[in-house]
């Protein structure tokens, strides 16, 4: 039962410090979801969620009034930022100014943003401590109608003998929209430039001897193609967080999954927040255990 259920004797206001509103909002009309009821998905998967996004900055996808109401994106942390929120800064050349990127560091943190909406945590492929330095490599593989997600799994396990063949062992999830991520969790060293340009190479070999797949951004969009997007892999650019929730009517979630959870006719949709509830299996548990060599 989550956080500040029925018969639980515990209210959300005792786990965190966070000053609630609006907690009967409706953030997903379609299936009447409240911000109470984000927030205690939030708190129930801190567990599994903060592993993941501890010293990243963070880019927050916020929708103040809801899935299918105003959103927006926001990197800088917002007037009225709490004291016990940690901040990062850092120069932006492409701004001219620093930006306050926020730290979610701790329970606090995570449910302070889900009180502001912050449906999605978008993060940084690299630590604060070692902004220069990614220590993620990502594979974002998206499908352009006609092509379904069934082809972005196949093309997922292309990409998979790819890096196994190298002596590689990726892992997967959902992107809680249309496509797939995979990662390679990173040992200490690798520049952005490089790590960007090796998931570049192998999207290119893929895309000489498999239909339909496009390696290069301009193609990205074209009908009928699953584009192997390496773009990500840079200073600045963020990937939906493992357990992040996402801006959908079903309430989807960016799902760690078993390279076995992966087969025709599953859909991105059956991972939401309420089937990730009930999910005990934690895919990814170890993954900075086993950070890898790419060159």
């Amino acid at each position: 039962m989550a956080p500040g259920g029925k018969g639980t004797g515990t209210s959300l206001a005792d786990l965190t410090r966070v000053r609630f509103t609006n907690l009967d909002k409706i953030m997903y009309p379609a299936e009447g979801i409240t911000k109470k009821e984000v927030i205690a998905y939030f708190i129930r998967m801190a567990p599994r969620i903060l592993p993941f996004v501890k010293d990243r900055p963070l880019m927050m996808h916020r929708f103040p009034e809801g899935v299918g109401g105003m959103e927006f994106y926001e990197k800088d942390a917002p007037a009225g930022t709490p004291e016990y929120i940690e901040i990062f800064s850092r120069w932006s050349e492409s701004s001219g100014r620093d930006v306050h990127f926020i730290l979610c560091n701790n329970l606090d943190s995570l449910v302070w943003l889900a009180n502001l909406a912050s449906l999605e945590l978008h993060v940084t492929l690299s630590k604060a401590s070692s902004y220069d330095f990614p220590d993620i490599l990502l594979f974002d593989i998206d499908p352009e109608p006609p092509l379904t997600f069934d082809d972005v799994i196949d093309v997922a396990f292309v990409v998979r003998r790819h890096l196994e063949d190298a002596g590689i062992q990726p892992y997967v999830k959902t992107s809680g929209k249309k496509g797939l991520h995979i990662v390679v969790p990173l040992v200490p060293g690798y520049r952005f430039g490089e790590v960007r340009e090796f998931v570049h190479a192998i999207g290119k070999n893929i895309a000489k001897d498999t239909p339909n797949v496009v390696s290069e951004f301009p193609r990205s969009q074209d009908p009928g193609t699953i584009f192997i997007d390496y773009l990500q892999n840079a200073h600045g650019k963020t990937m939906a967080a493992p357990y992040s929730l996402r801006g959908t009517p079903g309430a989807t979630v960016s799902a760690p999954l078993l390279w076995d959870d992966l087969r025709h006719g599953i859909r991105p949709e059956h991972f939401n927040i309420r089937t990730m509830l009930e999910r005990n299996d934690e895919p990814w548990r170890d993954i900075f255990e086993n950070r890898q060599k790419v060159r």
